[in-house]
């Protein structure tokens, strides 16, 4: 078992700090998820890859996204998953070599023949076992080593105790899941698209029929539901934020963030939350205390409610959204920060939802702590007042007596005015 802490000047610190691996759909939210702490992103290729309606990357794209990575330290990991069928064996060989040119530092893959080529092609990059295959156990982990491959991406069904006995005997790396959302079915093997819709969510195209409403039937007859609501199969989203450390302690190599389809502001909220979450407890585990802060941060974005997946045992009815989409994000995301100039103390800013004079706003940043104002003022670029901001992207400019930081962003907070 690897050595996950020493003590260092009397103090215990973590010295297996976990790699925090977020999602992105598109190069802007690969950059802010960097920017705001993610040590590696995963991202979707052209072929390959499900999630066929994410914003998918040209290899152009990617190795525009390895260089930026390559600036601050951080990794690029391509999602190779898709179940290949014969219609998708041509080019595969083409664009593994294209990606490993690239700088690209992993693949996520799902088919053993991908993980068989890339062995037989000696790529330079790693090769990584998808959460598609709901990889549960040591055995199952010891065959992807026979195979050659560098880390499993364990299932989210993986429970803690499952997870200690894994950590404690594994010999390669192993990922897991700490946030997003779940799957109804066990990962990867789900057929209720296929059938629902024609769309094989093991080929990309998911429809989420299981967060569909249905009315339920016994013989034929119409049973009665509560409030009259139909039917859905959707699950709690997982957050394992008050859980973090003891992951920590286990020596797991990579905490997973899920939501390549998920807006600029839910990537930017959820990432620096583990960021500064893992970095508080590594700084001085003995005395770290898990606050409730954390979770209401990671509440401020477009989630649903949330659960701890099978992190204990497995999930109840209390941990579903039977008859419920319960979509509540908290506060709205209205501001991204293009600049800031101290001596005029003017925020130049892009703005990304209605908001209007006197109404409070809180500033997120990866560079210092929350604060939160009331918009005093608003000017357009030709410095004319306005009482509104009403048009998507539009640049402005708003007073701040505090200094803000290129990248980061503002929310409109619920008051009891508003």
């Amino acid at each position: 078992m690897k050595t996950i802490s020493k003590v260092i000047d009397g103090k215990r610190v973590i010295i297996k700090k976990p790699e925090l691996l977020a999602p992105a759909g598109s190069l802007e939210k690969l950059k802010t998820a960097i920017i705001y702490g993610a040590d590696a992103v995963f991202v979707g290729g052209k072929e390959f890859s499900l999630r066929s309606q994410a914003s998918n990357f040209t290899l152009e794209d990617i190795s525009e996204a390895v260089e930026f990575a390559n600036g601050y330290g951080a990794h690029i990991h391509v999602t190779c998953n898709i179940i290949l069928h014969n219609d998708n064996l041509e080019g595969i060989r083409e664009y593994l070599k294209a990606l490993d040119d690239i700088g690209v530092t992993a693949i996520i893959v799902a088919d053993p023949y991908i993980m068989s080529i890339a062995r037989d092609m000696k790529l330079k990059l790693e090769v990584h076992v998808s959460t598609q295959l709901s990889t549960l156990n040591l055995e199952a982990i010891q065959f992807y080593k026979k195979l050659g491959v560098d880390r499993v991406v364990l299932g989210r069904e993986t429970t803690y105790e499952d997870l200690k006995e894994i950590m404690a005997h594994t010999p390669l790396d192993i990922e897991y899941f700490i946030h997003g959302a779940m799957c109804i079915h066990y990962s990867g093997r789900c057929m209720l698209s296929n059938y629902m819709s024609r769309r094989d969510a093991n080929r990309g195209g998911c429809s989420q029929s299981c967060r569909w409403f249905y009315d339920l039937y016994d013989n034929g007859m119409k049973l009665n539901q509560e409030d009259d609501v139909p039917f859905s199969m959707s699950s709690k989203d997982m957050a394992l934020v008050n859980h973090i450390h003891e992951c920590i302690e286990l020596g797991v190599d990579s905490f997973k963030i899920e939501g390549r389809m998920k807006s600029l502001h839910y990537i930017a909220t959820v990432v620096s939350t583990y960021r500064k979450l893992i970095d508080e407890y590594c700084e001085d585990p003995d005395h770290f205390v898990v606050e409730k802060d954390f979770e209401k941060e990671i509440e401020k974005a477009a989630n649903r409610s949330l659960s701890h997946g099978f992190f204990f045992e497995n999930p109840t009815k209390q941990e579903q959204l039977f008859q419920l989409r319960d979509e509540h994000p908290t506060q709205e995301f209205i501001i991204r920060v293009l600049g800031y100039n101290e001596e005029t103390g003017l925020a130049h800013i892009e703005q990304r939802n209605h908001f209007k004079v006197g109404e409070t706003v809180e500033i997120f940043s990866p560079h210092q702590k929350n604060m939160i104002f009331k918009i005093e003022k608003i000017y357009n670029k030709d410095m004319e007042e306005v009482d509104v901001a009403n048009h998507p992207m539009e640049e402005l400019y708003i007073p701040l007596d505090k200094m803000v930081f290129e990248h980061d962003m503002g929310r409109k907070v619920k008051t009891n005015e508003s």
